[in-house]
């Protein structure tokens, strides 16, 4: 199939329902406490921010490049305490969010799939960091 993610997700509207049931879950869910609890009060403008990188990162239009230009996730992640909590807190609140948005189970275990390695590279606290950087080192 040729369609992109971000086509077969229905666009810029797939990726709000998506990224706005994301973070409904992340304030509703007191097994994301933690993760929630590194992000501000007001979640408008990381909301903003997840659809452009997504609309990006999923096949459509480079939203997020445009605006703030190359994504260096790890680095604009750097000043937060990312660890394997914060990392799997996240991953539930998307993974639940997709089963929730996306019908097509195998576009969601695409994206997911695709997810999981990003979200522990985002992760700078603890074991898993250490094991980040050991896998740097090695390469």
């Amino acid at each position: 199939m040729s369609d992109t993610p971000y086509q077969r997700l229905g666009g810029e509207m797939g990726i709000r329902r998506l990224v706005g049931r994301f973070y409904e879950l992340m304030d509703e869910l007191p097994e994301a406490y933690v993760a929630r609890k590194i992000h501000p009060q007001d979640l408008g403008p990381a909301r903003e921010k997840l659809v452009m990188f997504l609309s990006g990162w999923l096949g459509g239009p480079q939203l997020y490049v445009e605006k703030f230009g190359h994504p260096m996730l790890r680095r604009r992640h750097l000043p937060y305490p990312i660890g394997p909590q914060e990392r799997n807190e996240w991953l539930m609140c998307m993974r639940l969010a997709m089963e929730e948005t996306i019908a097509d189970p195998e576009l969601r275990g695409q994206i997911y799939g695709a997810m999981t390695p990003l979200a522990q590279h985002m992760v700078n606290q603890g074991e898993a960091a250490g094991c980040h950087q050991a896998q740097l080192a090695g390469q």
